[in-house]
């Protein structure tokens, strides 16, 4: 009875106890300070600064926090959207706007800076409008997290951030900062996680690291931070991320890495180092992903990749990888994506592959695996991504084994050569294709199976050999999704059930339409107005252009050329202002070039040469400022030289050969005319006058030897990127060149940067050969034959080393060839032929490789190779002394030639190759999120 009477009143005094516990938790929750005036103003202040603008964030579910903001009855912050208060002081210590649609310019003066109390600060995916980082973030002291990536701000990073001695977390990446990047940050004795990613002109280096550095997240990619990795890396033991790929360091990867055992991803990719991979990092047990694609490490194995038994990403492409794939691989059970395209692997793919059943991507494209498939791939029953492109696959193998992979969304097996079975058509029906590449498959039709493939985005059929129609079918393949198709080089010739004429095709969201190189016949086929990239050369259209063409606002290349298409020029093509090459040569079109090109046209490139326009070059071509290459020849224009041209910051290329082009070309309008050019040719015209030499002294990019441009553009090229939800189309339009050079017609299938040329063959020109011409240094081919010049051979010519064709035919120069041209010692091809030269020809050097048709029609020359002798009297002079030689030429060697004809004459063509290069964005895991560019 007392025990039961104790246990009862325990009870009850527990009950009363927590009763007052609780009124006493209310109590207390009822006298939370509310947010401080001043910090409340400061917010609304904030939020007037900025507008609501729904593309200023990319995030789908991005919202306007700060639209709730208000000063009316509930005007206490603290319950504000974004908006964190110390449940103790009321002050406000953190700030989450990310993803708010702010857009607006940020300066130091912002009423933010009065929240002194802030610890957390999240601006991420805003719209800033290009502001600096703004001096006074210095004052927000307390600051431990700050997140101002993907919110378009600029200018350098403020080196006050190294004030934020509580730093914990610093994020601005995906921006467009410059500059170098504050070392003093690398410094912050509480900094864990830095990122300053997709900033490709941030620049900076690694300091020498403490042991004490407590970082444990670096990302670096995509910027231009170079130099060597400290040896010191090795000191950063809490290290879980290194992300230092797309930017500029070189060097030996140093063998210290293998003591960041704790690193889970290490991604090295697209740098400059060199040597060999160090095997320490076999340490790194813990890692999840490895890349170190696309550097010049020198030729090894890495038989020791097996022991990384919890890697999910493998990334080797273009590593010099050499042999067979690494047996070790197979203890990876674990990948999900590996990448080991364009190396030198060799031997047969290895069947053990079907056992890492966890990939969802695979890609063994560009080695030289050779013999068959491996019937075991069948077993990847995960696989999303298959590319086993440019190898020496052998023997046909059946499409079925791909339709087992019922997962699979992009296939690429272009070069292996396919069997489609009977039933492969009900089979691929449980397939639900993205992108399938099957070029040079010798395919003779279109597979059936492509009737049930209704959401595919990319096809690629090239060079194979199929036939006749296109069927009808096909165009209800991906009509509402297909952005990429390619039928070029195959056998095509019309489209199949078409009711109306010009044939309007289907696909609504056409980007890349590729039709070059068949026999398709009749009017030009319409894209839809979606279109981006349109190739159909090389084929037997006829026709005129139809006005429905003026509908395709996006193009941005346009290629009709080597038709038969005719009649006039819609008006419309210089109103398409996204267009960056226009390419109609080798057809029929005649009249006037369309003027009134717009001033923001973004042109690089036009070629409306063998054609038969006429009439005046159209004065608004001034306003195509981004214009590099102008290509009117072979036409019937009829027009004075268009030295107005020379306003054009870029033009780089000049053809108006063959036309009716006259008069004097007289002096250029200002001694900075044409800074940029390096090829001109106006042969076969009808211009008099003297050479223009005035025109000589302005063309700076000539007086150059060995002309160097940007690193990664090694030829005249037009690069575009078109971007798509899942794929990304880099594509450059190199130039080709087809000019006759050394007496042989040569095609160049890319015009290197360096190379320039000066034609001024077949016209009128008189009077004498200035020494002026001696300082056009860098120039690889000069043609002044079949003019009315007159006087001896300027011995500035000697002056012009990377010469490599000289051409002073037909004319009626007289007196000694100078010596001096025995300093020319990359001359190839020499013609003096046809002129009143005399005197001996000079002996040794390049000199004694010409033959008597090098100086045919001048009776006065005598000594070899010519059977005349000179006479005593006509003693020769020594030739000058040895000049420093280059040790090659950088002029295109005959292994970089295409010889396509003989014969002598003058004239230069140019046309374009179209490169396309397709990168899938969709397995970019960054990409994947924000949809942004590589």
């Amino acid at each position: 009875m007392g025990s039961s009477m104790c246990l009862l009143i325990s009870m009850r005094l527990l009950f009363f106890l927590s009763i007052f516990h609780y009124l006493n938790s209310c109590s207390s929750l009822s006298t939370q300070p509310e947010c401080k005036d001043f910090e409340s103003s400061a917010l609304l202040q904030f939020k007037q600064s900025f507008k609501i603008n729904v593309s200023a964030s990319s995030d789908p579910f991005a919202y306007p926090k700060i639209s709730s903001w208000n000063s009316g009855e509930r005007n206490d912050c603290c319950s504000w959207d974004g908006v964190l208060c110390d449940r103790g002081t009321g002050y406000v210590i953190g700030l989450d706007l990310s993803s708010s649609q702010l857009y607006g310019s940020f300066n130091s003066s912002s009423s933010l800076f009065h929240l002194v109390y802030l610890q957390k600060l999240n601006l991420a995916d805003n719209h800033f409008n290009y502001s600096q980082i703004p001096l006074s973030i210095r004052y927000l002291s307390n600051l431990t997290y700050l997140n101002l990536s993907l919110s378009a701000f600029s200018g350098q990073i403020p080196p006050e951030i190294f004030e934020l001695s509580n730093l914990v977390s610093l994020d601005l990446s995906l921006n467009s900062l410059y500059g170098e990047f504050p070392m003093e940050i690398f410094k912050l004795r509480n900094l864990q996680f830095l990122s300053v990613q997709d900033n490709e002109n941030l620049t900076g280096y690694l300091p020498e690291f403490h042991s004490s550095n407590p970082l444990r997240i670096l990302r670096l990619a995509n910027t231009g931070f170079s130099g060597k990795l400290p040896d010191s890396i090795g000191n950063l033991k809490s290290l879980i991320e290194l992300g230092i790929s797309h930017c500029y360091f070189s060097g030996l990867v140093p063998t210290s890495l293998g003591n960041l055992t704790n690193l889970i991803v290490l991604s090295l990719s697209s740098n400059k180092f060199s040597g060999q991979i160090p095997f320490s990092l076999a340490n790194l047990t813990q890692l999840s992903q490895l890349e170190l694609s696309t550097n010049s490490f020198s030729a090894q194995t890495l038989s020791w990749l097996g022991k990384q038994t919890k890697l999910t990403v493998l990334r080797l492409e273009e590593t010099n990888l050499y042999g067979d794939i690494p047996s070790s691989l197979k203890n990876l059970t674990q990948l999900t994506q590996l990448y080991l395209f364009r190396n030198q692997l060799t031997g047969q793919i290895p069947p053990w592959l079907g056992n890492l059943t966890q990939l969802i991507e695979l890609d063994l494209s560009a080695n030289k695996f050779h013999g068959s498939i491996p019937q075991s791939i069948c077993r990847l029953a995960n696989l999303e991504f298959l590319s086993l492109t440019e190898n020496n696959l052998s023997g046909r193998v059946d499409f079925d084994l791909f339709l087992k992979l019922k997962n699979l969304i992009h296939i690429q097996l272009s070069g292996v050569h396919l069997s489609f079975p009977i039933n492969s058509t009900f089979n691929a029906s449980t397939l639900n294709l993205k992108l399938l590449g099957l070029n040079a498959c010798n395919l003779t039709k279109f597979p059936d199976f492509l009737r049930s493939q209704h959401e595919l985005r990319a096809l690629f059929l090239a060079s194979n050999k199929i036939q006749g129609q296109i069927p009808s079918w096909l165009f209800n393949m991906g009509k509402q999704t297909l952005i990429s198709l390619d039928l070029s080089f195959n056998f095509l010739t019309t489209f199949e059930s078409f009711n109306h004429t010009p044939p309007i095709l289907p696909w609504d969201s056409l980007l890349e339409l590729h039709l070059s190189s068949n026999k398709l016949q009749g009017s030009l086929p319409i894209p839809p107005p979606s279109i981006s990239l349109y190739n159909i050369t090389n084929n037997k259209l006829t026709g005129e252009i139809s006005p429905l063409l003026c509908n395709l606002s996006s193009i941005v290349m346009f290629d009709l050329s080597y038709n038969s298409l005719g009649g006039m020029l819609p008006k419309c093509l210089s109103k398409l202002s996204n267009l960056v090459v226009l390419n109609l040569q080798n057809n029929n079109f005649r009249g006037m070039l369309p003027g009134i090109y717009m001033e923001e046209s973004r042109l690089r490139a036009i070629d409306v040469s063998y054609n038969q326009l006429e009439g005046q070059v159209p004065r608004s071509l001034s306003n195509c400022t981004m214009l590099e290459i102008l290509l009117l020849g072979n036409n019937r224009f009829s027009d004075i030289f268009p030295s107005w041209l020379g306003k054009l910051p870029r033009l780089r290329v000049l053809s108006l050969q063959s036309n009716g082009f006259h008069s004097a070309i007289g002096k250029p309008e200002s001694s900075l005319d044409f800074p940029k050019l390096q090829i001109i040719d106006v042969s076969f015209n009808n211009f008099t006058g003297k050479l223009p030499y005035e025109h000589f002294q302005s063309w700076t990019s000539m007086k150059v030897a060995n002309l160097t441009f940007d690193k990664d553009n090694a030829y005249m090229v037009a690069f575009t990127t078109i971007l798509s939800p899942d794929f990304t189309f880099d594509n450059d339009f190199s130039y080709s060149m087809e000019l006759t050079n050394k007496g042989i017609k040569t095609l160049y299938q890319k015009i290197q940067d360096h190379l320039v040329v000066i034609d001024l063959s077949s016209n009128k020109f008189d009077g004498e050969i200035s020494e002026v011409i001696g300082n056009l240094k860098g120039l690889h081919l000069l043609n002044i034959s079949n003019n009315i010049l007159t006087g001896p051979i300027s011995s500035s010519l000697g002056n012009l080393r990377e010469l490599e064709s000289l051409d002073l035919s037909q004319n009626g120069l007289s007196g000694e060839i100078p010596l001096q041209l025995l300093q020319l010692t990359f001359l190839a091809f020499f013609n003096a032929s046809n002129n009143h030269l005399t005197g001996p020809i000079p002996q040794g050097r390049q000199f004694s490789t010409f033959e008597n048709d090098s100086y045919l029609g001048n009776t006065g020359l005598c000594g070899v190779p010519l059977t005349k002798k000179c006479k005593i009297s006509e003693t020769l002079t020594q030739p000058p002394p040895n000049s420093k030689q280059d040790e090659g030429s950088n002029f295109p060697s005959k292994s970089d030639w295409v010889v396509i004809m003989m014969g002598y004459g003058s004239g230069l063509i140019i046309g374009f190759v179209i490169g396309n290069n397709l990168t899938i964005r969709k397995w970019e895991r960054f990409l994947k999120n924000f949809g942004r560019r590589q």
